[in-house]
């Protein structure tokens, strides 16, 4: 990206409150997730019976040194939550640039090679999202175990369908245009065609898809945690969070919202930069 391009593209996030808001909170998330080891919060993994299920600072019983109150086994809430978006941020983004990369090799084969090779890739994606996608994600998840390496390979493995229509479309596109005809009439070949006229062009749409999948991804990988097939103890998720604060959350409310409102604007945050990039990268918008 040019001097120019990278100034109007920033000119133009600080123009929209919308973009503005989701990139601020964003950013607000993963400087908490980089920084969690250095904050002035608690040990995360520090058990303590003494302290177990104290409320947050401004409920009757709570205490300074807990913001947000403790879980049941005496441990902070807050810092527990700023550590597990480590986890969730880690498995997102791993899981989609994995499945994206998956889903651009195979959407540039089938489009660009059409024919056989498209047919058969076309039916293998249908036959896969025919799958419901967390009875396929659970049984995978029972053969690769579970951890974080693991569960950002379930979540590939069911996510690069997604990514493979999507290429495929903006391939057939873009392959028709006169700048592709006239590199043909040129003799560059399909693989520096490929690089230097069809992937730059279809790559708008697919930076778009892949940042508002990010917010998905972070949602499955909470449900597979909360289901227990997703990040084991002693590594901390938010998913794992909202599991253990089920059994208490009668007289507990607090060890499972401040998790679920954690993961609500984690994902509510990249929506909106993913709407905003939509808006400003797509140039078959109004």
């Amino acid at each position: 990206m040019t001097e120019t391009r990278r100034a109007g593209f920033f000119r133009a996030l600080l123009s929209s409150r919308a973009g503005m808001l989701g990139a601020g909170l964003l950013a607000l998330i993963v400087l908490a997730a980089l920084l969690a080891d250095w904050l002035p919060i608690a040990n995360p993994t520090r058990r303590s019976l003494a302290i177990r299920l104290l409320p947050p600072i401004w409920a009757e019983g709570g205490v300074p040194a807990h913001l947000l109150g403790t879980d049941a086994q005496g441990r902070d809430i807050l810092a527990r939550i700023v550590h597990g978006a480590r986890s969730s941020l880690i498995v997102g983004m791993a899981a989609v640039a994995l499945s994206g990369l998956i889903g651009m090799v195979l959407g540039l084969i089938a489009g660009m090679r059409g024919g056989i090779v498209d047919i058969v890739l076309m039916r293998i994606v249908d036959a896969i999202l025919a799958i419901p996608t967390m009875l396929f994600m659970l049984v995978v998840a029972l053969v690769a175990g579970t951890g974080i390496a693991p569960l950002v390979l379930v979540i590939a493995a069911t996510n690069w369908v997604n990514y493979t229509r999507i290429v495929r479309a903006e391939v057939l596109r873009v392959k028709d245009m006169d700048f592709v005809a006239a590199a043909r009439i040129s003799r560059v070949g399909t693989i520096p065609l490929m690089l230097r006229h069809i992937v730059p062009n279809i790559l708008p749409a697919f930076v778009v898809v892949a940042t508002l999948n990010v917010g998905s991804v972070i949602l499955t990988e909470s449900s597979l945690s909360f289901l227990g097939f997703g990040i084991q103890p002693p590594a901390i998720s938010w998913g794992q969070m909202l599991s253990e604060g089920r059994e208490v959350l009668a007289t507990s409310w607090w060890v499972s919202t401040f998790p679920g409102v954690a993961l609500t604007l984690t994902v509510f945050s990249i929506i909106l930069l993913g709407d905003w990039l939509r808006d400003h990268l797509d140039p078959r918008l109004p």
